[in-house]
């Protein structure tokens, strides 16, 4: 199916996935922990394969369509050792995207972390006029006091912090991104409400 001008990040999460596009003309085996990009650009057309067990999250991210829409399509992967790890405390931070990370995008200003927790409280700081998104993957934890379970989603806004606790080892997926990004979105640009 094709695209154009978007960003479409496949986060491989366990198992194997197989990635094909127009650009590459090949298959393309993914596993748990890799990452892969599509910068759409000016078009491209693309397939997966999803193995037996393979579970992942495939986030479209919008960047600035009116740079993007005039570059050639172009493709990464990116192995699931390249990403930078962090102990902090019993907690595990892995960077996706962001500070330290090999994952290049054009849509600006985006993280992307996987937490692995223990039973010591996380915190992370929230720079002002940025969203938090959160996953959480696997156990139950406390994010800024409410609770959490398998396959929660949370939104958090206007808040300089988020805190992170568990009973239990638990592991959340974490997006953090512009609340207004300084560009006109597909949304806004299609006048979709």
């Amino acid at each position: 199916h094709p695209h154009q001008g978007f960003e479409i990040c496949s986060f491989v999460l366990s198992g194997e996935i197989r990635h094909y596009d127009t650009k590459l003309k090949e298959w393309r085996p993914l596993h748990a922990g890799d990452v892969q990009i599509i910068r759409a650009g000016n078009g491209i057309s693309h397939s997966e394969w999803m193995g037996k067990d393979a579970e992942m999250f495939q986030i479209w991210f919008d960047p600035d369509l009116t740079k993007t829409l005039d570059q050639p399509a172009s493709y990464d992967d990116y192995r699931a050792e390249t990403f930078p790890v962090k102990a902090e405390g019993d907690a595990r931070l892995m960077t996706l995207a962001g500070e330290g990370s090999p994952f290049r995008m054009d849509t600006p200003d985006i993280e992307v972390y996987r937490i692995d927790l223990g039973k010591e409280p996380y915190s992370m700081n929230i720079a002002p006029g940025r969203i938090t998104s959160a996953y959480v993957l696997e156990g139950e934890l406390s994010i800024n006091g409410e609770t959490a379970r398998q396959f929660d989603f949370i939104l958090i806004s206007e808040l300089p912090s988020v805190e992170i606790s568990a009973e239990a080892r638990a592991k959340v997926f974490l997006i953090v991104s512009p609340a207004q990004p300084g560009y006109r979105t597909y949304a806004q640009l299609r006048q979709i409400h």
